[in-house]
C-alpha cells in the first residue's frame, strides 16, 4: 500500500481450467479472457514438478483458493503467475513485466503515472493485471526507461 491514496486491486482469478496436450492449459479468467499457456518447460526444469509429466496426473488440474491457484494434488502455481505467462506467451505484456519496469526504475504508482501521463488508477490496474497493457503503453515504458537511463549516464559522466 502506498499511503492514503492506496486502492485495492486484485490479480485476475481463474474461473475454469482445461488440460490440453503437451503440458498446456486453457484457462478462463474473470477478466473475460480465455488464454492458453504452455507449462512444459517450467515443469521439466523443476524437479519437484516432475510428477506432472505424467499425462494422467497433469489432466487432474483444477482451480483452488477461489481462483488464485492452479493446482494438482502435490503441485501448484499462483494464478497471477500463470496469467502473466499466458499473456507473455501470446505476445503481450504481462503485469509482471510492468511491475519489473516500475521496480527497475524506482517508480511507485504516482511517479509511474507522471512518467506515462496516465491516471494512477490505470497504472494500478496495469500493475496487478486487471487491465491489459496496450503495446503503445509498453513501448512508452521502454522509451521512458531508455531516455531516463541515457540522462542518468550523461549526468554521471559530467
Amino acid at each position: 500500500m502506498e499511503g492514503a491514496k492506496s486502492m485495492k486491486t486484485e490479480f485476475p482469478r481463474a474461473i475454469q481450467v482445461e488440460p490440453l496436450e503437451d503440458y498446456c492449459l486453457k484457462i478462463k479468467w474473470d477478466t473475460g479472457e480465455t488464454l492458453s499457456v504452455d507449462l512444459g518447460e517450467r515443469i521439466k526444469k523443476n524437479f519437484s514438478l516432475k510428477g506432472l509429466l505424467d499425462p494422467k496426473i497433469f489432466s487432474k488440474v483444477h482451480i483452488a483458493d477461489q481462483g488464485t491457484t492452479i493446482e494438482w494434488m502435490d503441485a501448484e502455481f499462483g494464478a497471477d503467475n500463470v496469467y502473466a505467462w499466458s499473456r507473455e506467451q501470446g505476445g503481450g505484456t504481462s503485469h509482471e513485466m510492468f511491475f519489473s519496469w516500475m521496480n527497475r526504475n524506482g517508480l511507485n504508482l504516482d511517479s509511474a503515472s507522471s512518467a506515462l501521463g496516465m491516471s494512477r488508477r490505470m497504472i494500478a490496474y496495469y500493475r496487478c493485471g486487471r487491465k491489459n497493457i496496450p503495446k503503445h503503453v509498453w513501448l512508452a515504458c521502454l522509451g521512458w526507461e531508455h531516455l531516463h537511463n541515457s540522462r542518468r549516464k550523461a549526468k554521471n559522466a559530467a
